[in-house]
């Protein structure tokens, strides 16, 4: 089965910068792209960035183009995601997801994803 469990959330004041990693299982990671993915309260699930599975490219949602970056190590079967210059709108639940989502009426859909780490940012 696949597993995906994402760390590194926490509290952070704005500007501020947090690193969050998924460890993914169950399956062979470096066949795969793959998503981060989040949850605001009121909110729907945003796409917030993909990565090739050998990294050769990626995508990034305008609220987070140039703050954030996806990267991943297919050695260890892990995935990251660094935000830097982090907003108090950036406070969700981000869940990392199995490959690239398929997106209806803006709204993504992805097959498998992790429970989630929460990120809040506050001063």
């Amino acid at each position: 089965q696949v597993q995906l469990v994402e760390s590194g959330g926490g509290l952070a004041q704005p500007g501020g910068s947090l690193r969050l990693s998924c460890a993914a299982s169950g399956f062979t990671f470096s066949r795969y792209g793959m998503s981060w993915a989040r949850q605001a309260p009121g909110k729907g699930l945003e796409w917030v960035a993909g990565i090739y599975s050998d990294g050769s490219d990626t995508y990034y949602a305008d609220s987070v183009k140039g703050r954030f970056t996806i990267s991943r190590d297919n050695a260890k079967n892990t995935l990251y995601l660094q935000m830097n210059s982090l907003k108090p709108e950036d406070t969700a639940l981000y869940h990392c997801a199995k490959d690239w989502p398929t997106v209806v009426d803006g709204h993504p859909r992805f097959g498998s994803w992790g429970q989630g780490t929460q990120v809040t940012v506050s001063s």
